[in-house]
């Protein structure tokens, strides 16, 4: 099976490469290489080809994208801070880039497409958001991803996933998500300031986040034409909650309360996962065994593998 991964060399692609890889199939990777990080460089296996390039590059893609059978889109601009400052950057990787692709594809190739659930934005309270919950993004991260996601979902042959907020280390670590942000601070700082402390968001780690794409390739026709959140159904936390959590495993750790910021993606909401769990995937990790490996990850980790999203 021929898979084509974009964005591949990043936060979540350098530990889905390499699972790919282990089950053998011919995997091939588009990255512009955004942040000059090294990841996947060294990898040596017939099955294995990266091209540096760009998703925005339709020469490139149309050259190309009819050998695969699946395609999974990981290219994007993540995170409302970044899209806010490169909004016409965001528009074309996050969205134009998937339509023009999606005008190239046969019906008969697959695609496994990652958004966020931030698409909720405001939640209601008491109220689960469910894959049926209306869409309501704020932030233009939010809507480019909305919007892809209608894109590609109005096909057949597709699905996507919802994902919460990632966390745990990857070989193009990121210290702008939540979990590792907070961790970060605590390693750093001994102590961090926290506002908007009651809003709730989900989490999910990025081994599972891995597994998932492979459940995905494995099921594919019996989950294909669904979207599906994709979080721990436990770890529904507000910020105050999640910062309480790590410091029973870094007990120094001060948290302060602020009145002053805000969340860009106004996200406040509690998740639903059980769509995903119904289906037979089975979560390996936990925040109580990813919170553990993300401090022993950053203790070790040189200055210049830690990196923002912005």
């Amino acid at each position: 099976m021929n898979i084509l991964v974009t964005g591949g060399a990043g936060y979540i692609g350098s530990v889905l490469i390499p699972e790919l890889l282990k089950k053998n199939y011919n995997v091939t990777v588009i990255d512009n290489y955004f942040f000059s990080q090294s990841t996947l460089k060294n990898i040596k296996l017939n099955n294995f080809s990266l091209i540096k390039g760009d998703v925005r590059d339709l020469i490139l893609i149309n050259q190309i994208i009819k050998k695969f059978d699946i395609i999974i889109p990981l290219a994007a601009l993540v995170g409302a801070p970044l899209c806010d400052l490169k909004k016409k950057e965001a528009s074309e990787v996050n969205f134009e880039s998937i339509v023009s692709m999606k005008k190239l594809l046969s019906k008969d190739q697959q695609i496994i497409l990652p958004v966020t659930n931030s698409g909720y934005g405001i939640g209601k309270e008491g109220e689960l958001c469910t894959e049926s919950s209306p869409l309501n993004p704020i932030s233009l991260y939010g809507k480019t991803k909305v919007a892809a996601e209608k894109e590609i979902m109005d096909r057949e042959n597709s699905i996507s996933f919802r994902l919460a907020t990632v966390f745990g280390m990857s070989d193009r670590m990121r210290i702008d998500l939540l979990v590792n942000h907070f961790i970060y601070k605590a390693l750093k700082d001994k102590k961090i300031k926290i506002f908007e402390g009651h809003f709730k968001r989900n989490y999910v780690h990025i081994g599972d986040v891995a597994r998932v794409f492979l459940f995905a390739i494995e099921n594919f026709q019996s989950l294909k034409n669904n979207t599906y959140n994709f979080g721990l159904e436990n770890a529904n936390l507000s910020k105050i909650e999640l910062a309480n959590k790590i410091k029973t495993f870094l007990n120094d750790f001060e948290i302060l309360e602020s009145n002053e910021g805000k969340d860009p993606d106004k996200r406040n909401y509690v998740v639903s996962n059980k769509k995903i769990l119904s289906s037979g995937f089975k979560f390996k990790n936990s925040l109580d065994n990813g919170i553990p490996e993300v401090i022993s990850g950053l203790k070790h980790l040189p200055n210049n593998k830690i990196n923002s999203n912005v």
